[in-house]
């Protein structure tokens, strides 16, 4: 059993350091009032006290990842909104590993979860505080994976949930949506999405589940420290701490709460080192920060991608900070040939079909391979945020039309050396 709760209640801005009370509904999503004044957008993001923990607290009694709900911002008599999450596997890459002289590649196989998205993780989280909250709904923005995450957990602690989409998102996305019970209703511009949340938040009193600052700061705190269980999970599979991270970012949830849960295990004393993040991203405004040095990216040009659900012209400061803190970098990869290509690889050599938005950490990961950035036997870990099943469309376009043949082996044999 855990030994209770590590969270102190308070949330922190990362940039000015200005602490608020917990709950804090009007900060979900909007970030610290502050910074915002001053332009420079910053999210906050839970506080916790980890010098009394000796170990990594578990308690096997607890589903999915909340055995780690002691470091999770969450009162320990909230019950826990769970659809059995976490746990992924950690996918060996042998042959990707040797084409690029790395000691191993590995994909953290997020297409597990119940969603088939790392988004559950953020999800369970976030839903189980908008109980613990009492809130009447939860609202989020979302082009597929997020809206899918929230409206299924939504769906199991019984809460309404709204979903505020694009119209240009594909279909399977928005089914997804609406199956677990969400109402989805689609919007012309992401500006529009987080004026009409602000408001829902405001005049409603619903729970942000997403951002809905411009310029965009990330999501709900809360959810944000359920992406920390990958990097718990990671490091209890590897047995150590690897050498490169690579994250497809957007608004950088997953880059920021991956980057909080590896300094956790080095300020328990569980690793000596943070690993060197990458950030995945289509447009880069992630890059540009860092070549600028400046808190946040953006906006840069962006274009209609296969990468959709990542295709952000802005960069966070949550996610900047991430990066600088483990010298960091981030790869742009604008072309969706090269994207869909990777996607095709993997399933073909490794067996795994991730969506594009997904498969570009592994072009990421070639090209700095193919820079000589990384050493010799480095140890790479790709974190596949979803599955391809959520844009089939996309993949079938670079794929060669079915044949028809008649059922002989020379008929197969005829369309086979063809």
């Amino acid at each position: 059993m855990t030994e209770g709760s590590r969270y102190l209640g308070r949330l922190a801005c990362g940039r000015c350091s200005a602490t608020y009370p917990d709950p804090s509904a009007e900060l979900a999503g909007r970030g610290c009032p502050a910074c915002e004044k001053e332009g420079v957008p910053a999210n906050v993001l839970p506080v916790y006290d980890l010098a009394a923990a000796p170990r990594l607290p578990a308690d096997p009694a607890q589903p999915g990842l909340f055995r780690h709900r002691a470091l999770l911002p969450l009162r320990d008599t909230t019950p826990a909104v769970s659809l059995g999450e976490g746990g992924t596997p950690l996918v060996p890459l042998p042959r990707t590993a040797e084409r690029l002289g790395l000691g191993r590649v590995l994909v953290k196989d997020e297409t597990r979860n119940p969603t088939w998205s790392y988004k559950d993780r953020l999800a369970a989280v976030a839903v189980t505080k908008a109980v613990e909250m009492g809130v009447e709904a939860v609202a989020v923005a979302s082009t597929g994976n997020h809206g899918a995450a929230v409206a299924a957990y939504a769906a199991r602690a019984g809460l309404p949930c709204v979903v505020l989409t694009l119209a240009s998102v594909p279909a399977t996305m928005k089914t997804l949506m609406q199956v677990y019970g969400a109402r989805v209703v689609a919007l012309e511009s992401p500006p529009d999405r987080w004026r009409l949340m602000r408001r829902l938040v405001e005049e409603r009193g619903w729970l942000a589940m997403s951002g809905h600052a411009d310029p965009p700061v990330g999501s709900i705190p809360y959810g944000v420290d359920g992406y920390k269980t990958i990097a718990y999970e990671i490091v209890a599979d590897l047995g150590r701490v690897p050498d490169h991270v690579i994250v497809p970012v957007a608004y950088a949830d997953g880059l920021a709460g991956i980057h909080r849960g590896f300094a956790d295990l080095v300020a328990l004393g569980l690793a000596d080192r943070l690993p060197v993040l990458v950030a995945a991203e289509p447009f880069g405004p992630y890059g540009a920060a860092l070549a600028a040095g400046t808190g946040t990216g953006g906006p840069v040009p962006v274009a209609p991608s296969a990468a959709f659900s990542i295709a952000s012209p802005y960069g966070t400061f949550q996610g900047v900070s991430a990066l600088r803190a483990t010298g960091g970098r981030a790869v742009a990869v604008p072309e969706d040939a090269r994207i869909l290509d990777a996607q095709g690889r993997l399933g073909r050599e490794a067996g795994l079909y991730l969506e594009a938005s997904s498969a570009i950490g592994l072009v990421a990961l070639e090209e700095l391979a193919g820079a000589g950035v990384l050493p010799a036997g480095a140890t790479a870990v790709l974190i596949g945020t979803s599955t391809g099943l959520k844009d089939v469309g996309a993949t079938a376009a670079t794929l060669p039309p079915v044949p028809v043949v008649e059922p002989t082996p020379a008929a197969l044999e005829r369309e086979l050396a063809g």
